[in-house]
């Protein structure tokens, strides 16, 4: 099992490319997407500073917002690796 830090690693550079242009591209017809954005990017500003990392309602609302990481069938692969990297996390994050 990887530590929540293994997974950061793994996929930050990818989400930090991706999460961008997946809100411009499906930010018009997924408005919600939107919202997943202000969260990844609030979760950011936290792993980035050195304070006790504090993600469980960052992580509650993706669930809420994403409908537990649902990806909507008229995305495109970027939009639902997005979300399998989110989904990562989250695990990561919770065990």
């Amino acid at each position: 099992m990887k530590t929540f830090n293994e997974v950061v690693n793994k996929h930050k550079d990818n989400l930090e490319l991706y999460v961008p242009v997946v809100g411009r591209v499906h930010g018009p017809s997924h408005p919600e997407f939107y919202a997943v954005k202000k969260e990844y990017d609030a979760m950011v500003e936290k792993v980035n500073s050195d304070k006790l990392i504090e993600l469980k309602d960052n992580f509650e609302n993706l669930r809420k917002i994403t409908n537990d990481y649902t990806v909507p069938s008229d995305t495109c692969e970027t939009y639902e690796a997005v979300y399998t990297m989110l989904q990562e996390l989250d695990q990561a994050y919770t065990e």
